[in-house]
């Protein structure tokens, strides 16, 4: 990591009191509804969001949420977000180039993994019902090489 991106990635972790994310990269929550809905998982709050750093080089693993999570581009450099939705490998880049776009929904149980393409990316990672960590899995083991014989393009965040 370039001395100056190391500086920034490292600001802003202090800056945000952000904490290393179990599936790569940085995060704090910072909204959480206060309103509860029961789910088929049990209750949660109708919305958490959080926000989300990757650095030079970072990835997010892919990983799935039961509900659908809106990625929303921050700052820094452009973001790649694939999934796979229906079986169908996806890729889109998140930023604010010609070719990007600032927000994209990831539906719930798609499994999903992002790579900064620069320096560093700063998003918000909102999820409806909110996010809990029972209801998240990182493809491991048997599930991640079905995962990549499915969908190969998945490979470059692995």
């Amino acid at each position: 990591m370039a001395a100056d991106a190391a500086a920034t990635v490292d600001g802003l972790i202090a800056r945000h009191a952000l904490v290393a994310h179990p599936e790569g990269g940085w995060y704090r929550r910072v909204v959480e509804s206060t309103v509860s809905v029961d789910t088929p998982a049990g209750p949660r709050p109708a919305m958490t969001s959080i926000l989300y750093l990757l650095g030079p080089g970072q990835c997010s693993r892919p990983h799935r949420v039961l509900n659908d999570e809106t990625w929303h581009f921050l700052g820094g450099d452009p973001l790649l977000l694939a999934d796979v939705v229906d079986g169908a490998y996806r890729e889109r880049v998140l930023g604010v180039d010609d070719d990007a776009t600032l927000l994209h929904c990831v539906p719930g149980g798609a499994w999903q993994a992002a790579r900064c393409r620069g320096a560093w990316s700063l998003l918000g990672c909102t999820v409806a019902p909110g996010f809990d960590f029972a209801d998240f899995e990182i493809a491991a083991g048997g599930r991640l090489s079905r995962l990549l014989d499915t969908a190969p393009g998945m490979r470059q965040f692995s």
